[in-house]
């Protein structure tokens, strides 16, 4: 069995969009969802409130501008997933962002796989990939999420992720350890600096604030030294 985590999409059979597209849905999300069914579009795992032991998966579908970027909340049986995967890699999107960005967006690229890191691109900029609507604004952000075995790591992944100096878009996102736990790449260089002493730590059945010494999980003995 797959094993969930945030961030992950989801494709769904066709009975699993007819049973979705059953449901009592106002015009402009019945409408919306019957696009995303047609297009065989994702939708993405989110935080699981009830836990990992019952067959329904949490899943969100945000939607872009032409439905009013309506945030639909779906608890979909795991029996109606066809597929799980990701979503695009960093040199996926370069297209999409302003033409300005795209030089140090490629150099920064290279730096993350240079690291051995593994990043995507989620939020507005993963979506416009993926359906080709308008999700992204001129305000967007660019979120990323990679994944970090160790602290080593970490800091490297986010140091690098500083160095991209453009103001538009502003890139924002998390690390994410191999227990699934995710901290704000930010925070964690202000956290590993000792300019805070408390993590904000994100789960899949939810999140807690760290305060040192730090006790938690794949989190664990990554303290400030």
């Amino acid at each position: 069995m797959t094993p969930l985590h945030r961030h992950q999409l989801a494709w769904l059979t066709p009975a699993g969009w007819d049973r979705i597209r059953s449901r009592p849905w106002d015009p402009l999300a019945s409408e919306c969802l019957a696009h995303w069914a047609a297009h065989r579009l994702p939708l993405v795992v989110t935080r699981q409130p009830g836990g990992l032991a019952s067959g329904t998966i949490a899943m969100g579908l945000p939607a872009p501008d032409r439905w009013d970027r309506r945030r639909l909340a779906l608890g979909v049986p795991r029996g109606d997933v066809l597929r799980f995967d990701e979503f695009p890699r960093t040199q996926e999107v370069t297209r999409l962002l302003p033409v300005m960005a795209r030089p140090q967006w490629l150099t920064l690229c290279a730096s993350l796989e240079a690291l051995g890191v593994v990043a995507r691109v989620h939020g507005s900029y993963g979506w416009e990939h993926l359906s080709g609507l308008d999700h992204v604004r001129q305000s967007s952000d660019i979120d990323v999420w990679m994944a970090v075995p160790d602290r080593a790591q970490a800091d490297a992944a986010a140091t690098t992720l500083q160095s991209f100096a453009c103001e538009r878009p502003r890139l924002d996102g998390e690390l994410v350890f191999d227990d699934g736990t995710a901290v704000a790449w930010r925070e964690w260089l202000a956290w590993r600096g000792g300019r805070t002493r408390a993590l904000l730590v994100k789960r899949i059945d939810g999140s807690s604030l760290t305060h040192l010494p730090c006790s938690l999980g794949a989190i664990a003995e990554m303290a400030p030294t």
